[in-house]
């Protein structure tokens, strides 16, 4: 199953996880009422089940609904690696202080699911992969036993 990051998000708010406030747009206005709605600065994403958005031009940073209007307007329609952008992600704006990078997949050749985390969050994980291998930490989860504590302590030590 793949999931956009707006869907992601309210998955983790419904298990009570903080997110920033966010919200789905798609038209340009109605992401200009979606900046307004937040304040402040905004973040507009492009929702595309790939990778690489950020290089592709599909995040912008932006400060008003004007602005907002005009980067959902660039991003909306736009192709990120053969996937048509439909839908723009509104999200609250804060400062970075340090990205990570999580994701669970499944790992067909092991049938079990697959934890990938890196402290090289904000920068392509294939190149990561390429270059710094050891920076990623691969975890295999048992199905039937699900995330256990070690593995959770193995993923805090790599932070």
């Amino acid at each position: 199953m793949d999931l956009y990051e707006y869907q992601g998000k309210e998955l983790l708010r419904h298990y009570e996880l903080e997110t920033l406030p966010g919200i789905v747009a798609g038209t340009p206005e109605e992401a200009g009422r979606a900046a307004e709605t937040l304040g402040g600065t905004v973040a507009i994403k492009a929702q595309v089940l790939t990778g690489g958005r950020g290089k592709a031009g599909g995040i912008k940073v932006v400060n008003s609904r004007r602005e907002a209007e005009e980067a959902a307007g660039e991003i909306l329609g736009m192709d990120i690696r053969g996937h048509t952008v439909g839908r723009v992600y509104v999200e609250h704006g804060e400062e970075i202080a340090r990205e990570f990078y999580l994701s669970i997949t499944v790992d067909r050749t092991a049938k079990r699911p697959l934890i990938l985390f890196s402290t090289e969050g904000g920068v392509e994980i294939e190149e990561v992969a390429e270059t710094n291998p050891e920076a990623i930490v691969r975890l295999h989860v048992d199905p039937l036993l699900g995330l256990l504590p070690y593995q959770v302590r193995e993923i805090t030590f790599a932070a």
